[in-house]
Order: C-alpha cells, then structure tokens, then sequence
C-alpha cells in the first residue's frame, strides 16, 4: 500500500530540505541583519581562547629561558670547584701530620721502650765535640781527614735533613763524591705536645730511606745489629747493617752503614747516621765509638 504525500506549504520550495534541529525564522519577523563591515584598519578582537594560548607560550618562554640560566650558574659553580661535582662522599680530610708521625704513629699502649739512664751517671765526654743544637745531641768529632760537614742532604720519605757532622771524601766517579760520613739532623715524629715515640718503626722507616737514596741501586743487606737499646743514656733504636753494590766508575762495592733514632724528650727525633765505605775499613770502628759518645744537650 503507497503512503499519500501531504500538500506543500506555500513557503517552501519543493527540494527544500532541513537538518534535524536547525531553527527556522518565525513567518512574518524581521529579517537579521548582517554585522556591520570591519574598518580595514582596525584590528579584529582576539578569541579569549586564542589570547590564552598566547599567554601561556608567552609563559612557558619565560620559564624556560629561567631555568637555563639557573643551570648554567649551577653547573659554573660546581665544576669551577674543581674535582668531581658529583662525588655522592665528602673528600677525607687532608693528612697534615709530620711525614715521620704519619708513618709510625705513637704507640698505643705501653711502649716497649729501652731503660733511661741518668746522663751524671754516664763517663764523662773530652775532647773536640760536634755539636747538634737542633737535634738535641753532641758527639765525638774526629781529626783529619775527616773535616766539617757544610752541606744538607735531605731525601727519602721522611726527608730527615742531615746538617750538621762530618765526612771525608774517599774517591771521585763518574756519579760524583763518594762519602765517609758520620751526620745527625732532627724530624717532627709526635702529634702536639706527645713525646712517645714507636722507636722501632721510625728507626726501620730512617734506615730504608738510607738505603733507597744514598746508595747504588740495587743493593743487598747484610743486618749486623737491628734493636732498642740506649744512647747516650735515652731510648733508642740502632740499626747496623753491611750494603753491597755495584756502580760504573766507583771502586767501592760495600759500605758498613749505622742509623740510630734517639728519643731526647722532644716533639721531635734526633737521627745519627755513620757511613764508612769499604775502601776505608779502617775507620769502621768510628760507628761503635761515636753512638758511645752521643749525649742530649
């Protein structure tokens, strides 16, 4: 069965079709006028919607250009602090104890150090005396050849500054003089005011050093006397021993060497150091006599 289309209304066309919704105007109202022309030379009112994205790239542009000039004094001051900027630890502090305390530091319990003797109770010392006001001891000066020492030779991990003394020098090589020497200085060993020192390690670290910079590299070691003991009626440690070495152009192939760290009461430790080369075993004997005739000052 065929459905009858209903009549046309006057008003509209035929072919006139609408969206569902769309409003029509009321028959017999006024026409809408359109918006009056823009002035080509005003400008057109912004959308708020368009403003506000302006704004905020405005914003964001300024936060921006912030934070990069706040990295850039960030990582400036950081990295003109030198080393690493970003260690997650602090740096250990800096050491600043003598080299010589560092090495051996004081013992902690009861030293084992060597009896004391009263310096009346010792012989008496005569005759021409070398004397170390900066060490803290005297001992026996002896004639020609030996003469005074005038020179400084300060090396090894302790640099013990050997100043005062005497020697003699017993050939000439290519590598320069070769010494008899009989020599003392004095080294910071204690932290502050203490006085106690580890006699044995500061003794064993002055013999090393000797061994390492004074001599022919390399050499071997005879050890003849390696102990506490006392000089000059204070504790101390001696250190006797025989090197053999090899060098072009020097005669002499072994030395009989002694070190004595002596403990005079002070922050700091007073070094005897005697070398005899075995070109001139003839003065060997000074090594015993002179560590018998030391004596605090």
């Amino acid at each position: 069965m065929s459905e009858q289309t209903p009549e046309t209304p006057p008003w509209r066309r035929p072919g006139d079709r609408f969206g569902s919704g769309l409003v029509t105007t009321v028959p017999g109202a006024p026409p809408r006028q359109p918006p009056p022309p823009l002035d080509p030379g005003s400008e057109q009112p912004e959308e708020p919607e368009n403003r506000h994205r302006r704004q905020m790239r405005i914003f964001g542009v300024v936060a921006g250009a912030i934070l990069a000039v706040g990295l850039t004094v960030v990582l400036i001051v950081a990295f003109s602090g030198g080393g690493d900027p970003f260690r997650s630890k602090a740096e250990a502090p800096t050491d600043v104890r003598p080299p010589l305390a560092q090495a051996c530091p004081a013992p902690t319990g009861s030293p084992s150090a060597a009896p004391t003797q009263t310096p009346s109770a010792l012989p008496p010392e005569t005759g021409a005396r070398t004397t170390d006001t900066e060490a803290g001891i005297s001992y026996k000066a002896y004639g020609a050849p030996w003469e005074p020492w005038t020179d400084t030779w300060r090396a090894g991990t302790l640099e013990v500054p050997y100043k005062v003394g005497q020697h003699f020098v017993t050939e000439q090589y290519s590598g320069g003089s070769y010494h008899a020497s009989i020599l003392s200085g004095a080294v910071p060993a204690a932290d502050n005011d203490a006085v106690t020192l580890n006699l044995e390690c500061v003794g064993r670290q002055v013999a090393a050093d000797v061994r390492a910079e004074y001599y022919p590299q390399p050499n071997t070691m005879d050890p003849i006397r390696d102990e506490l003991t006392t000089v000059g009626g204070r504790p101390a440690y001696v250190s006797e021993f025989r090197l053999h070495f090899e060098a072009a152009g020097l005669t002499a192939t072994e030395e009989l060497s002694a070190v004595a760290v002596i403990d005079v009461g002070k922050t700091t430790a007073a070094i005897l150091y005697v070398s005899i080369p075995g070109t001139h075993k003839q003065w060997d004997y000074v090594i015993d006599d002179v560590l018998k005739s030391v004596r605090p000052t």
